[in-house]
């Protein structure tokens, strides 16, 4: 990313949830300010609620007097204080409209081997170029500009930028997943940091899962949420019992969120698997029927499922008695997390 933008030549534009005053962020704002100064059209968009403990004011006003053009999404207003919950929650970076990058990598040190060493977030991160990097430029701009619904015309087939509040569909990644799981025959694959699903979700999940589908499901044994892995824990009951299988990533943070079909479809985005990214944010996700991304991400997913470990049913129900209370009250809260 860091080498994209140093070869630009137009334009650069990049959202983040979070955009940290740290290593990671320095080594970015400057490289930023370093195109803004050539005369370079840099626009740099961050949520103000991902980014409300991160960014700092001096990091800000270095960007905006260098020439960076910066705008805060939803900052709070005590008019509107509820559009503080609709969140921006995409990580894409879109440089002269050729390249673009999108997943789950915000600008902090955590997800920099050099900066944070081997307790680095596991996360995913896609580049894509020609028409979809210009799709994506569009989707920037129409964001930028407070059109927020606003979706390219598409053919409905082969790869797609989809984010998940279109003039259509109010929640379109969520159809997405629900057919995804209607249609799978062999195996689902899903790589996600906070498993929140709601119901619909859910009874697909077992549905595949009890006509034969191999369904696992990767999560952190490391939450940088506790609350959202309360809620998780609190159906794991339900996908025991269809025969889903639930495995924990051990080395570190998760934070990718992924998922494969029968090694013809696939997903990688923002989007989590939860309440918050399904019914709330703004998300943007790459979805594919390239057979080479499914077979790469379905390899990423062996190799972590290697560095987990299983939650077996049985283990699960000698948990203790301050467990299912903290799942309890997190299931409270399911539709805010």
């Amino acid at each position: 990313m860091l080498a994209a933008i140093r070869k630009a030549q137009h334009s650069v534009q990049l959202e983040s949830y979070i955009f940290a005053d740290d290593n990671i962020g320095q080594v970015f704002a400057r490289a930023l300010v370093d195109k803004a100064r050539q005369g370079i059209t840099v626009k740099v968009h961050l949520d103000a609620a991902g980014s409300l403990f991160w960014v700092s004011r001096r990091l800000e006003n270095m960007m905006r007097h260098d020439g960076v053009q910066l705008r805060w999404f939803h900052r709070w207003s005590w008019r509107n204080p509820w559009r503080y919950n609709r969140r921006n929650h995409r990580k894409l970076l879109i440089v002269d409209e050729e390249t673009a990058f999108l997943g789950g990598f915000n600008i902090h040190k955590e997800s920099s081997r050099r900066n944070f060493g081997e307790a680095r977030w596991r996360d995913s991160h896609v580049r894509v170029g020609g028409q979809l990097s210009q799709i994506a430029s569009q989707l920037f701009e129409a964001f930028w500009e407070g059109s927020l619904h606003w979706s390219p015309v598409s053919a409905g087939s082969g790869d797609q930028l989809l984010h998940n509040h279109s003039r259509n569909c109010n929640h379109r990644l969520r159809c997405v997943y629900i057919d995804a799981l209607k249609r799978a025959e062999r195996y689902i694959y899903i790589t996600t940091p906070y498993l929140v699903p709601d119901q619909l979700i859910l009874s697909q999940l077992y549905h595949a899962a009890s006509r034969g589908v191999e369904v696992f499901l990767l999560v952190p044994e490391k939450s940088d949420v506790p609350i959202a892995r309360w809620a998780a824990q609190s159906i794991y009951a339900g996908l025991f019992s269809s025969g889903v299988r639930v495995f924990e990533y051990l080395p570190r943070m998760l934070h990718a969120k992924t998922i494969v079909v029968d090694d013809g479809w696939s997903m990688v985005g923002t989007a989590n698997l939860d309440y918050r990214s399904l019914f709330h944010n703004y998300e943007l996700n790459l979805v594919s029927t390239s057979p080479n991304l499914a077979t790469n991400l379905k390899a990423q997913f062996l190799v972590d499922l290697a560095e987990s470990a299983e939650i077996g049913q049985q283990q699960w129900k000698k948990r203790g008695l301050a467990t299912r209370s903290l799942e309890r009250f997190a299931r409270l809260f399911r539709y805010w997390l």
